[in-house]
């Protein structure tokens, strides 16, 4: 009997340390997605920060360019207020094409072209974005372990005892112009 007790009581602390590994790796899973999308959230705002810089910048030599100022404008709103995933890719789209038409109309003006306040921007504009896509990927890749841990057996049970959910990728469709990076020439 007292064998059969201490068989009885290893199984079910194996079981019970099964299930507590299993929680504690969803919960690491589930805060490093977290703090992966602070990351594209911290790249994101730096961003937006430096586009109105970069639009005053181009206000100056530019000024009958409106349009261009307007559609930045609007794309920036735009990518601030965006909720969920899909709204950030689509709005991240809109503004990336938004920046290339102002990048474009800066052609036009060597001036603007000279002006180091200028060129610092662009410098500054082309590093946040490398930036937003190194954090992308480190988000994707959290969210892929995530996700096939959600899926895969037996986590599968941890998950759904614990309403343990998949996160969306934050992925830019194919036929975005804002895959293609930001071509600044000179």
């Amino acid at each position: 009997m007292s064998t059969f007790f201490w068989v009885v009581l290893g199984v079910l602390a194996v079981i019970i340390l099964w299930f507590v590994g299993g929680y504690n790796r969803f919960i690491r899973l589930i805060t490093r997605t977290k703090e992966a999308w602070a990351d594209i959230e911290v790249q994101m705002k730096r961003r937006y920060d430096l586009i109105p810089n970069l639009v005053n910048s181009v206000k100056g030599y530019a000024t009958h360019e409106k349009t261009a100022f307007e559609n930045v404008t609007k794309a920036r709103a735009a990518a601030m207020g965006a909720q969920s995933m899909t709204d950030h890719a689509k709005s991240e789209n809109m503004l990336t094409g938004a920046l290339k038409s102002l990048f474009a109309v800066s052609e036009a003006y060597p001036d603007l072209k000279a002006n180091q306040n200028f060129l610092h921007l662009q410098q500054e504009l082309s590093d946040t974005e490398n930036k937003i896509q190194a954090a992308r990927r480190f988000y994707n890749g959290n969210v892929r372990d995530l996700n096939i841990s959600v899926d895969s057996f037996p986590s599968n049970i941890i998950a759904g005892m614990f309403k343990f959910q998949k996160k969306e990728f934050f992925d830019i469709p194919d036929e975005s112009p804002a895959q293609k990076p930001v071509e600044v020439r000179f």
